[in-house]
């Protein structure tokens, strides 16, 4: 890979999401000291009034002057950079890949300049590549000043594992950046500069009443060409990309390439209602189809960065799934709506409330839960620790529940429950009687019963029913087996480990990623 790179826009991989997933929801939002307390209130405005920033933008013709919004914003938009040192044969074949080379082939498969070069020869006939030297790989991608003291907002994926950040401003100036907090699971960070004199900013609006058909604009560095802004309408709210339990996306035809992640969409007030994240491209390029996080839920995720460094989320602790019109006839529900609980964890808040399986969910502190996708995004305004009502379909009625919403665990915390509840990275696994046995054709295995939405399994490909009939070279017999090799991986600090799967498409290899993702 070359040494400058473009960090590049997250392509989606369009597939049916899962059929169950872990709520948790994002944290209740919590006071914060002023006068960073001030910029963050759940207004469309993080600016003072006197601000030019929330000044009325000129007309002509009644209608708002794109390029009056452009030059209200653009100084506030910068360009982030990030580099990443990698050692001696880092990328090479048998080495570890470098992680910026690692995005590439994991979100650009396809893309002829990420393929390896066809072998003429068996392996063990080819010349080995000479050692190389400690080298730094670069990326870029961009982000948006909310306050005057050098706030910073951009995507997660822009500088995770990064271990230099610097922030170049629109008056050319160079600056070194401090990580404030990153949010894996809603791909947002926030970064933090120490510049002289008062910055240019921009105020978040609200992105719920952002209507589709309004005019927004895009501001960012797209394959760093230098600042660059393109128009465009809301297409579509509350799309769902398969990148999590969490997703709401506003959906957008602005164009917007690599390079654009973490900048900012705005409305023709010049406020900010969401953060350029993701685009939907067969090419690697702009199609008319790009994603951005709503500045709704961007300003929790970053009040939450602001406050602890990551994002204090409530648990209720169940695994939901889709309600069927089969389904709700069988449970003599009316309609298919709601959120039916198919597993229950153990010692979870759900647990202690007495919540089974076979319920469904259909409000939540008297909001109606729709489908399943609402139940994570409602526990997200609850503060780990408060009392909520829920109003469960059980036994063809309509019953009440008051469940104390938990604390999530942590990565690592999940990591030990799941090792003893039969999961690992995201799997859950279930050993194979006989009749399985013959009917799948395997002499030994482990089958996979569900798989969590955006887990390491879930980006791997695994699905429910895939049977594990190997690690490496070693057969499995029972989950125990696979939580030890993987366990064994991570204590080696391996990057992943190769499953042998049989599944519908037959036997196939599978790299299942284990510790830091």
């Amino acid at each position: 890979m070359s040494s400058q790179q473009n960090s590049p826009k997250r392509p989606i991989k369009w597939a049916l999401a899962a059929a169950m997933l872990a709520v948790a929801g994002f944290g209740a939002l919590q006071q914060v000291d002023a006068p960073w307390a001030e910029t963050l209130r759940a207004t469309t405005s993080l600016t003072s009034p006197a601000d030019a920033a929330s000044a009325p933008l000129p007309m002509e013709n009644g209608s708002t002057i794109i390029a009056d919004v452009v030059d209200r914003v653009g100084p506030a938009v910068v360009t982030v950079h990030v580099t990443q040192k990698v050692g001696a044969n880092a990328g090479d074949e048998d080495g570890a890949q470098a992680p910026f080379e690692e995005f590439f082939r994991r979100f650009f498969e396809g893309d002829p300049r990420f393929q390896g070069a066809p072998r003429s020869q068996p392996r063990d006939q080819q010349a080995r590549p000479a050692p190389r030297a400690e080298r730094k790989v670069q990326g870029l991608g961009s982000g948006f000043i909310i306050d005057k003291s050098g706030r910073i907002v951009t995507n997660n994926h822009v500088v995770e594992d990064a271990d230099e950040i610097t922030v170049e401003l629109s008056d050319g100036r160079k600056l070194k950046a401090e990580l404030v907090g990153r949010d894996e699971k809603t791909d947002l960070a926030l970064l933090k500069i120490d510049a002289k004199g008062d910055l240019p900013t921009v105020a978040f609006g609200d992105s719920d009443t952002a209507r589709v058909g309004e005019w927004v604009v895009a501001v960012g560095n797209p394959f760093g060409v230098g600042q660059t802004a393109t128009a465009g309408i809301i297409s579509a709210h509350h799309r769902n990309i398969g990148a999590g339990p969490y997703d709401d996306f506003l959906q957008l035809d602005a164009p917007i390439n690599r390079g654009n992640s973490g900048g900012p969409t705005v409305n023709l007030k010049g406020e900010v209602i969401g953060v350029n994240t993701a685009i939907f491209s067969p090419s690697g390029g702009s199609v008319g189809i790009g994603f951005a996080i709503p500045s709704n839920l961007a300003k929790q995720i970053i009040r939450d960065l602001n406050d602890n460094g990551q994002v204090q989320r409530g648990w209720l602790g169940v695994q939901i799934q889709e309600v069927t019109p089969e389904i709700a006839d069988n449970l003599k529900l009316k309609e298919a709506k709601g959120a039916l609980v198919a597993k229950v964890e153990k010692d979870s808040p759900a647990a202690s409330a007495k919540l089974l399986p076979g319920d469904v969910i259909t409000h939540l502190n008297g909001t109606e839960v729709k489908s399943v996708r609402d139940l994570p995004r409602l526990v997200a305004n609850i503060k780990a620790g408060e009392t909520s009502k829920f109003a469960v379909w059980r036994d063809g009625k309509e019953q009440q529940f008051a469940v104390k919403i938990g604390k999530a665990p942590s990565a690592e915390e999940m990591a030990k429950a799941d090792r003893k509840d039969g999961e690992v990275a995201g799997m859950q696994l279930g050993s194979l009687d006989p009749q399985m046995r013959q009917a799948l054709g395997v002499q030994e295995g482990v089958i996979i019963t569900s798989v969590a939405p955006g887990s390491a399994a879930d980006k791997s490909g695994l699905d429910r029913g895939d049977v594990i009939v190997a690690i490496g070279n070693k057969p499995v017999a029972n989950p125990g087996d696979v939580a030890k090799e993987v366990a064994s991986a991570e204590k080696a600090q391996a990057k992943s480990v190769l499953l042998r799967v049989v599944n519908r498409q037959g036997t196939q290899f599978v790299a299942l990623p284990v510790g830091k993702a």
